[in-house]
């Protein structure tokens, strides 16, 4: 069954008591006891050593695993009284108000964290009075993330208006939601209507969000493996490589690649593979100056047709 980031969040939190409670447990006695396959289970151990009781990066919890079994070194100084600085309090009631607004949440997690931000104010005194004049007002990205995932939990279509990088355009489609996952940046897997097939969504992509009153209906897919990332080509797919600019170093970010190596004039060499390298010459007449295709020689050489053809379209109009 599908889990979103909500779900997610509310079970590492859980599991750091049940691991607090049990030293050295074995992996697949808690993957079994939450419910969850060994993988997502050394998924969320790769995530909890980046939490902690500090904002300022102290005292992070220090969580490894041999594969067999789950040893958490610090739990006794973790245990400790929390003691928050000024500032520390101040950002996690600002946090915590804001994420209480978000219209996916569950009711009973936002009555939850309505509680304790409510014991929190009383435990910091003048600083939480003085926090209630902060407010925080979430992006795009943070509504489109309420809508799938509410989508998710009623088993509703939605609409969207997706901004596809790799043709440069926005483009309108029905899909099935499947699962929310978080991999650098937050995407959504889904059924697409249009494709008749699965497809992947990064929201900061996604420009227009609905609700529909159909219900999703996904075939019974296995859920895609993304412990080795989310990109994981053939290794037949050809490889191309494109240097661009400091102006181009935006294509690192809407382009899964497998290295970006930096160059002297502050662009970037970036290699990727592909199975349609011929997709990518409409990124090199976006580019311009601020980026060339090394290689392969014959998709370089089809850009610079295609840029030749552009620049004798605006000669004929003059």
């Amino acid at each position: 069954m599908a889990t979103n980031a909500i779900d997610q969040t509310r079970r590492m939190l859980s599991l750091v008591t049940y691991l607090r409670e049990r030293p050295g447990a074995h992996v697949q006695d808690v993957a079994r006891a939450f419910g969850i396959t060994e993988d997502e289970l050394i998924s969320d151990l790769d995530v909890l050593p980046m939490c902690g009781t500090s904002f300022r990066g102290g005292d992070l919890l220090d969580i490894d695993t041999d594969g067999d079994r789950i040893w958490w070194h610090n739990a006794d100084d973790v245990a400790e009284p929390l003691r928050l600085a000024a500032d520390e309090a101040t950002a996690l009631l600002v946090a915590a108000r804001a994420v209480a607004t978000l219209p996916g949440l569950r009711e009973s997690d936002r009555q939850a964290l309505l509680r304790a931000t409510a014991k929190l104010e009383t435990a910091a005194g003048e600083v939480g009075a003085a926090s209630s004049r902060l407010s925080v007002t979430f992006e795009s990205e943070g509504g489109v993330f309420a809508e799938v995932d509410r989508a998710i939990s009623e088993r509703r279509r939605l609409w969207l208006r997706y901004y596809s990088p790799a043709r440069d355009e926005l483009t309108e489609r029905e899909v099935d939601p499947i699962r929310l996952f978080a991999v650098g940046h937050t995407y959504m897997e889904a059924w697409c209507r249009s494709s008749e097939d699965r497809r992947t969504f990064r929201l900061d992509r996604v420009a227009e969000i609905r609700l529909l009153d159909e219900p999703a209906a996904p075939p019974e897919l296995e859920l895609r493996d993304l412990s080795e990332g989310l990109v994981q080509p053939a290794a037949e797919d050809p490889e191309v490589v494109i240097e661009v600019g400091p102006g181009g170093r935006w294509v690192a970010e809407y382009y899964p690649h497998d290295r970006a190596e930096e160059q002297p004039d502050g662009g970037l060499r970036i290699t990727l593979r592909t199975p349609d390298p011929a997709s990518l010459r409409r990124l090199a007449l976006r580019l311009g100056r601020e980026g060339r295709i090394v290689s392969p020689p014959e998709l370089a050489e089809s850009a610079r047709s295609a840029a030749r053809a552009a620049l004798a379209a605006y000669d004929g109009t003059a």
